[in-house]
């Protein structure tokens, strides 16, 4: 009797870990994610610090101090890596004259934003995927262009994180194109990221994700004394602004207010995220940022692109815009000494895991539809096969109405499908899916007949 139990219960245990579901994880990527070095990203900031202030008004004539050396160090930085990339890898500084504005400009400056274009090996497709981070930063006052200004967190530690993804992808190959950058004019209005955005748009650049870190390597909380470095937040707009009129009309009707570009952005940060870099929870904000603030996501956002700011789970206010100074027994100032580079490495690692899978995905399907023909209680979705790359099949993704990730995924291999689940009760995505199983961005369908 005991040996019939035993050999039942070993039947039972192989049946159980046969039926687990194994997270896929890409070895290229994790090979990448891997060598995301918190030394690497902690000698970043040393250097930006070292520069005294990177205030955009500041010196672009001193080669030691001010924001025109901060953008000729970024600039041989990424030349530095562009040396392992055979070629695909350039960067140049992308500048613009601008002029007073009366408010945060109070002269005529040249604005530099330092660009580097890891270019796609697919010269059929266009796709851009954008990580970025601001390199100027602003002590209490920000006119003061003159006083030292550290900007260790805000925002060495999202410029840090861009290049410590150009350097590990630069040695690598991807299908689309990937852009860092490091903007200037955050302080002052967004003034790097509405120039890039605008000429992106002019320019009519295929951008399907934009990643804004802003903020992302201190653990802990001001007043509150919250410590957290498990958890990251990644900040999303329901819709864009251009979604007006007849646009406005559809998302109402078929209820899908949580379903736009950068919402469904910030499902896959949180899905692909997690999937690669341990002990980091990626927590969705429904608000496209900070209650009553903006980012450099934000003009991308406003022109019909999927943008979303990542940025750490408690910010200490104490050292964001503020001169360096003792008071109350209070050290303030946003020095080096208050970052976590460990917490660090896992925010730019969950970056730099969703930019290789975009950048190594095919092309979103196309024309994707749920037929409206007839009531019924199944879901009958179609599509047509993605432009680009090198697709293995489709995930089909279903969530209930009031969750906000998706739930099940459901492998096809067809460009239809038909599902015992009622189109009043859930929302569906459809995923393309690369041989190498790299998922593209979900697509919503929309009614068809």
């Amino acid at each position: 009797m005991r040996k019939i139990i035993l050999l039942f219960t070993l039947l039972f245990s192989v049946t159980f870990l046969n039926a687990q579901t194994i997270v896929h994880r890409d070895p290229q990527i994790e090979k990448m994610v891997a060598q995301v070095s918190k030394d690497s990203l902690s000698s970043y900031i040393k250097q930006m610090v070292s520069l005294g202030t990177r205030n955009t008004l500041s010196t672009q004539t001193d080669p030691k101090r001010g924001i025109g050396a901060a953008r000729n160090w970024v600039l041989g930085k990424f030349n530095e890596f562009a040396r392992q990339s055979n070629g695909r890898l350039t960067a140049f500084i992308d500048t613009v004259t601008l002029p007073a504005d009366g408010r945060r400009v109070d002269k005529p400056i040249l604005l530099g934003n330092v660009v580097a274009t890891l270019k796609g090996s697919d010269p059929s497709d266009n796709r851009i995927f954008l990580i970025s981070g601001h390199l100027d930063n602003m002590r209490s006052s920000v006119m003061d262009r003159t006083g030292d200004a550290p900007g260790a967190n805000d925002d060495g530690s999202g410029v840090a994180a861009v290049l410590e993804c150009a350097r590990v992808m630069s040695s690598q190959s991807f299908p689309a194109t990937v852009i860092f950058i490091a903007v200037s004019g955050e302080e002052q209005g967004l003034l790097g990221a509405n120039f890039m955005a605008e000429k992106a748009k002019k320019e009519n650049w295929n951008i399907e994700a934009v990643l804004n870190n802003d903020i992302m390597g201190s653990n802990n909380s001001s007043e509150t004394n919250i410590i957290n470095n498990t958890q990251v937040r990644v900040f999303s707009e329901a819709f864009s602004t251009q979604d007006t009129g007849r646009a406005i009309s559809t998302i109402r009707n078929l209820g899908l207010e949580n379903d736009g570009k950068a919402r469904q952005l910030a499902r896959y940060v949180k899905e692909i995220g997690e999937r690669y870099v341990d002990n980091l929870q990626v927590v969705m904000i429904y608000r496209n940022d900070r209650f009553l603030r903006g980012g450099d996501h934000t003009p991308y956002v406003n022109r019909g692109y999927a943008a979303v700011r990542i940025t750490e789970m408690n910010e200490n206010y104490y050292h964001q815009h503020q001169d360096v100074r003792m008071e109350n027994g209070i050290q303030y100032g946003d020095l080096q000494e208050f970052m976590d580079f460990e917490y660090l490495r896992k925010n730019t690692a969950m970056n730099l895991s969703n930019l290789a899978n975009l950048a190594k995905s095919p092309s979103m399907p196309q024309e994707v539809k749920v037929e409206t023909r007839r009531l019924t209680n199944y879901t009958i979705l179609n599509w047509k096969a993605s432009k680009t790359g090198k697709v293995k099949g489709y995930y089909v993704l279903i969530r209930e109405t009031t969750s906000a990730v998706w739930q099940k995924k459901i492998f096809t291999s067809n460009t239809s499908i038909e599902l015992p689940y009622s189109k009043d009760n859930y929302f569906f995505g459809i995923q393309a899916v690369s041989e190498d199983g790299n998922e593209s961005l979900a697509v919503v369908p929309t009614p068809g007949r």
